[in-house]
């Protein structure tokens, strides 16, 4: 990332972190799971709905790959196309920094010094095929999934998980997603 876009992830950043959600500041704190196998949960993930961030606003064909360090670091790529599925490929990069004594359901994701973002796997199948990232701040959310597509009943009955939560709804955008073979 060349310095001027690393300086208005910056910024967005922490504009993101300095902003006040009132209505979050009223709820307790999100849940995580019980215990994330690191192992398990580690690979692509496709971002089936989102209330993005700045920079995922207009992503299509998201998604989200982990990969664990031997230093316990976690690689993080999020790769998407901006505004449609023909436009450029772009690509951020951050690590993730499990936090202690969370059983592996809490982060923080860093994309630039100093700044670490909460990161809550507040919801994860048993099989780890659909994940909901969330926040306390209840200002982001993803929806994620191993495939492209999830079934209706899933994604209306992750959706309701995120109402649970206390979020807000109205940002919520379902990603487009589309792959020929399914691969990215």
């Amino acid at each position: 990332m060349n310095m001027p876009k690393a300086f208005l992830l910056a910024c967005g950043l922490i504009a993101g972190v300095a902003s006040v959600n009132t209505q979050a500041a009223d709820l307790p704190p999100i849940k995580p799971v019980a215990q994330v196998d690191l192992s398990r949960f580690m690979g692509s993930w496709y971002v089936i709905a989102s209330i993005p961030s700045y920079f995922e606003r207009e992503a299509y064909n998201a998604v989200e790959t982990y990969t664990l360090k031997s230093d316990g670091k976690i690689d993080t790529v999020f790769r998407y196309r901006k505004g449609s599925f023909d436009s450029k490929r772009k690509e951020i990069n951050s690590t993730g920094f499990v936090q202690d004594n969370t059983h592996n359901a809490v982060w923080g994701v860093q994309i630039i010094w100093p700044i670490k973002a909460q990161y809550v796997i507040a919801s994860l199948n048993n099989d780890y095929s659909q994940t909901i990232i969330a926040r306390d701040k209840r200002d982001y959310v993803w929806i994620m999934a191993r495939t492209p597509t999830i079934p209706l009943a899933d994604y209306d009955a992750m959706v309701e998980k995120v109402r649970a939560m206390g979020y807000d709804l109205k940002d919520l955008r379902k990603v487009p997603q589309q792959w020929p073979d399914a691969t990215h």
